[in-house]
């Protein structure tokens, strides 16, 4: 019974209407809620009229307040951008004279659903136009509008005529584009600034930030998941490359905002000065805000004893999970690394490791699915045959993983498979090796070896053995010929359709051709004696002549199409025009079944022989006979 005693009770006060009061004060939102609360309204039922505004200031001497001195309405607009409001004893207020009613008339903006709003620090004010919110046109609306914020404004206790600049651009673009819509209704939410205070300059507390040790891994894989393997065991760095930078402690600027509150910057706080030394490897570099600490040299960076320096060369015993994890370093950091582990029965590159480093030495055993990457890399010990090795000069004792790089020395090759340019192995027995030159000093059995120009085996020893010369062998020569192959197919594909073209506009021209010359020479006869001429004869001249025009620009089209097909043949041609070049070469015996292959592109040919066994025929080259066109492979004395 209560409840539906208070919901009655509810339903009055909404009802009632109370007498107008006028009242001077300087919060409105707060009068609003007293009047309501003494009368027994609800405030939304309540509205108000600015009757008068006065805007006072005041500037305190020695400690105490002086008198408050109203400003007129000229000399409100020359404070509000003056510099008076950095000033921090200046002080502002506005009294405002109101008259409060219950609301009884319909409002024209009753369907124009706006807020007020402003930042955190009162600095900028926003209008808010919510989705939905309709408005129409009526005269007057201009001023009606200003008086709708403003109240709006009073109501979030912000002052108005101060700071509203904005606003009058504002209140113009919405009052236009109403005018021409009559009603307007908007779809999406708008955000317009309408008052702006001065905005102060935040305080800057000092910092400082270790760049060099953000380069190490963040120990996540794809799955964000933490990986400790990579644990950034060492930190490398390039010439000039910014390792520290403090940032200095600097006061804020004061502002005013748009209650007319003064807003004091805070004390910078200073925690993180630097309190370390360097060595002459890395240079302190001065400025008005910052300090800067740069690399002089490329290498990695060490902090020992409260210094930092860096350095080229490193020695460790192992890299593994349980010591180092794994180590980038980066292939352009001057860094070398040289691991010790030498024991047969161990790895030097522990298992699933991840190294890349401009140098490194290996005295023993590189692990089973690691990867290590280096412009330089040596490796006393064996590659895991699950193992990965790039480097541009590189050397492996003994090899069973995968190896890649520029000059690759092996000293006995088990199973495993190498890319290089030129490859160098003392010992081969089972494996596979691609490169572009190839020099062997023992050949054992089953290795399948792919040149582009050269083959060289010192000594046979073993059979079963693969010799191919493949012009296009190399990854970026298969790309880059396919890659031509398309083009060769999309120009002849142009060819036909221009050719196809052509023939039609031809056989149009030639069966139109009498009537051309006849219906030129009635042209000209009307124009020699002045009479105007028909304006089909005109209509079908200019038909043939656009006829004529397109025929000639097809011409020139389809020339340009197949000089751009014979410059395409010429490169497909140019993959192989090295092949017959390219030497298998033998200095011993044939011993058992060994092929040798040369591939050609054009035509897409293999031609392949199997030496004679004990026959001591050297040199193998590619022959074409001039009169057949028949390829072979022979013998041939150099």
């Amino acid at each position: 019974m209560a409840l539906f005693g208070k919901k009655k009770k509810s339903e009055e006060a909404v009802a009632k209407v109370i007498r107008s009061v006028v009242v001077r004060t300087e919060n409105v939102a707060k009068e609003l809620m007293s009047v309501a609360a003494g009368n027994d309204v609800d405030v939304a039922t309540l509205d108000f009229n600015i009757l008068d505004v006065q805007t006072k200031t005041r500037v305190g001497a020695e400690g105490k307040d002086s008198e408050w001195e109203e400003l007129s309405s000229d000399e409100v607009a020359q404070i509000s951008d003056g510099n008076m409001m950095l000033n921090p004893v200046f002080e502002i207020k506005q009294l405002y004279e109101i008259e409060i009613f219950t609301i009884t008339e319909p409002d024209p903006f009753s369907s124009f659903n706006i807020a007020v709003g402003a930042n955190a620090a009162l600095t900028k004010v926003y209008l808010t136009i919510r989705p939905g919110s309709k408005v129409t046109y009526f005269e007057g609306m201009e001023a009606s509008l200003v008086k709708l914020i403003n109240k709006k404004k009073l109501r979030a206790n912000l002052m108005i005529s101060l700071f509203d600049e904005p606003m009058k651009a504002v209140v113009e673009g919405l009052v236009a584009r109403t005018r021409v819509s009559k009603t307007m209704t908007f779809d999406e939410k708008e955000m317009l600034l309408i008052a702006q205070g001065i905005e102060p300059v935040m305080t800057i507390n000092d910092a400082l930030i270790l760049h060099y040790d953000k380069k190490q891994s963040s120990g996540k894989d794809t799955q964000d998941r933490v990986d400790y393997s990579k644990r950034g065991y060492l930190v490398s760095t390039v010439e000039n490359e910014l390792l520290i930078e403090y940032v200095k402690p600097k006061l804020g600027e004061a502002g005013r905002n748009c209650r007319g509150e003064y807003l004091v910057p805070a004390e910078p706080i200073v925690e993180h000065a630097p309190d370390f030394s360097i060595s002459d490897k890395i240079e302190k570099i001065e400025a008005d805000d910052k300090v800067e600490y740069r690399a002089k040299q490329s290498g990695y960076v060490t902090f020992e004893g409260n210094s930092y320096d860096i350095n080229t060369e490193m020695e460790v015993s192992e890299i593994s999970f349980k010591t180092t994890g794994s180590i980038e370093s980066g292939l352009d950091a001057d860094v070398a690394i040289n691991v010790k582990e030498a024991d047969v029965f161990k790895d030097a590159i522990g298992m699933g490791m991840d190294v890349e480093v401009n140098e490194i030495n290996i005295d023993g055993n590189v692990g089973s699915s690691s990867k290590l990457r280096a412009n330089k890399a040596t490796i006393e010990g064996q590659v895991h045959q699950s193992a990965e090795v790039v480097a541009d000069e590189l050397k492996i004792n003994i090899h069973k993983g995968m190896a890649r790089g520029k000059n690759v020395h092996i000293t006995r090759l088990e199973h495993g498979t190498v890319e290089g340019e030129v490859v160098t192995v003392a010992q081969a027995i089972g494996g596979k090796i691609f490169a572009k030159e190839v020099h062997i000093e023992i050949l054992g059995s089953h290795v399948t070896i792919t040149a582009t120009e050269k083959i060289e085996v010192q000594q046979l020893k073993g059979s079963e053995n693969n010799f191919i010369i493949d012009p296009v062998m190399m990854m970026g020569n298969q790309e880059e010929l396919a890659e031509n192959e398309e083009k060769v197919k999309e120009a002849k594909r142009h060819i036909i359709e221009l050719e196809k073209e052509v023939e039609k506009y031809t056989e149009l021209i030639e069966s139109n051709e009498a009537a051309f010359i006849d219906l030129k020479k009635r042209l000209i006869h009307y124009k020699k004696n002045g009479v105007q001429m028909p304006s089909s004869f005109v209509k079908k001249y200019k038909q043939f002549q656009q006829m004529q025009t397109h025929m000639t620009k097809l011409n020139e089209e389809l020339t340009q199409k197949n000089e751009y097909f014979k410059m395409l043949t010429v490169k497909h041609h140019a993959f192989q025009s090295n092949i017959f070049d390219a030497r298998v070469v033998c200095h011993d015996r044939w011993r058992g079944h060994n092929t040798i292959v040369f591939k050609l592109i054009e035509p897409e040919l293999e031609v392949m022989i199997v030496p004679m066994e004990n026959t001591h025929e050297e040199v193998f080259a590619l022959y074409e006979d001039e009169e057949s066109g028949e390829f072979s492979i022979v013998s041939v004395q150099e």
